[in-house]
C-alpha cells in the first residue's frame, strides 16, 4: 500500500483484433483461456496481478500486434461498479465449469471401463490428470469442484495401479484426537458438515484452521480435510463427509441420511434424491451469505446439523 492507496490487484488486457483471418481471433481466445484470464467486457480480459500473468499478457500483446491488431496492458483497481469479489466470482465460475466437465468425463471413463468396453484406461486417466493439473494451475481463488474432480480421477488412478501398489490408509480414529484440522477457506456444505462430524464424534475440542486453497504445506500435528492432497477428501463419487464416515467406522443410522443430503448438495448429482437437500442447501447458502468468517459459518452450521441429527435419531427410534 503506497500513501494509503492499495496496490492494484489486477491486470487488464485490452485488445482490438482484425476480423480476418478468423483463426487468429480463435488462437488469441484459446491462449487467454489457457492462462486463465476471464472477460469483463468485449475485448477486455482480466487476470490476477502476478509476474507470471504479466509475462503471459506481454507475450499475447506482441502476438496481437504482430498479427495486425492493437493491445494495451493496464494495472487496475476496481473502485465503482464491478468489485473485487465480483471479479473473483467470475474466475471461480469459469474454473467450477472446468472441474464439472472433468468430473463428467471421469465418470464416463469409469462407466466404460466397468461395462467391459475396450478402453485404454491408463491413457485416458493420464489425460484426465494432465487436464486437472492444468485447471488447478489457473484456479487462482479455490473454485468449488476441485475435490469432486480430484476424487474421481484419483479413484480411476487407484484402479489402474491396484495390481502393483498397496492402497494408502487414512489415520486411525485414536490418532486423530488432539490434532488441528485444516481445510481451505470459504467453507460450504461438505466442509461445514465434516467439521460438525469431527467435533461431534471425533474430538469435541478439535481446533480448525482455514488456509488458502493453493500452496499450503501442513505442519506437524495437522490433519487436512476436503482440500487438495488431504488425508480426508473426496474419494471416487463420495464427498468428504461420506469418506469420514467410512474411514472412522461411524455406524450410526442417523448419520446415513445426513451423508446422503450432503452428497446430493455437494456433488449436485441427485444420487440419493433426498427431499431435504433443497432446504438444507438454501439454509447453508444463507449462512454463507450472512457470515464471511469461516469460524462463524462452522458455528452456525453446527447448530443446523445438531438439529438435523436429532431429527433423524428420534425418527428412527
Amino acid at each position: 500500500m503506497a500513501n494509503g492507496v492499495p496496490e492494484p490487484r489486477w491486470l487488464l488486457l485490452i485488445h482490438q483484433i482484425p476480423p480476418k483471418p478468423a483463426y487468429f481471433r480463435v488462437k488469441i481466445w484459446r491462449r487467454l483461456q489457457t492462462m486463465g484470464a476471464v472477460a469483463i467486457k468485449n475485448s477486455v480480459y482480466v487476470a490476477p496481478k502476478t509476474d507470471e500473468t504479466q509475462e503471459d499478457f506481454e507475450w499475447l500483446l506482441r502476438e496481437i500486434v504482430k498479427g495486425g491488431g492493437d493491445a494495451s496492458i493496464c494495472e487496475a483497481r476496481f473502485i465503482e461498479g464491478l468489485e473485487d469479489d465480483g471479479v473473483e466470482a467470475l474466475f471461480n465460475a469459469a474454473r467450477e465449469s472446468d472441474y464439472r466437465q472433468l468430473a463428467d468425463d471421469a465418470r464416463a471413463v469409469g462407466e466404460r471401463a466397468s461395462s467391459g468396453e475396450a478402453v485404454q484406461t491408463d491413457v485416458e486417466v493420464a489425460r484426465l490428470r494432465r487436464r486437472l493439473s492444468a485447471v488447478g494451475a489457473i484456479d487462482f481463488f479455490g473454485a468449488p469442484g476441485r475435490e469432486i474432480a480430484e476424487g474421481l480421477v484419483g479413484d480411476l488412478e487407484r484402479q489402474v495401479k491396484s495390481r502393483s501398489a498397496p492402497a494408502a490408509h487414512a489415520p486411525r480414529l485414536a490418532d486423530l484426537r488432539g490434532r488441528t484440522w485444516v481445510t481451505r477457506k470459504g467453507v460450504y456444505i461438505d466442509r461445514i458438515a465434516s467439521a460438525w462430524l469431527i467435533r461431534r464424534f471425533v474430538d469435541e475440542h478439535a481446533p480448525f484452521k482455514f488456509v488458502p486453497a493453493r500452496g499450503y504445506r501442513p505442519e506437524p500435528g495437522e490433519v487436512r480435510f476436503d482440500m487438495f492432497e488431504a488425508e480426508f477428501t473426496h474419494d471416487g463419487d463420495q464427498c468428504t463427509f461420506e469418506v469420514l464416515l467410512t474411514h472412522l467406522a461411524l455406524d450410526d443410522a442417523a448419520l446415513r441420511p445426513i451423508a446422503q443430503i450432503v452428497h446430493d448438495i455437494d456433488l449436485k448429482d441427485e444420487k440419493f434424491g433426498r427431499p431435504e437437500a433443497i432446504g438444507i442447501d438454501r439454509l447453508i447458502a444463507g449462512i454463507a451469505m450472512a457470515h464471511r468468517e469461516d469460524g462463524e459459518r462452522l458455528a452456525r452450521g453446527a447448530a443446523v446439523f445438531d438439529d438435523l441429527y436429532e431429527y433423524f435419531r428420534r425418527k428412527r427410534a
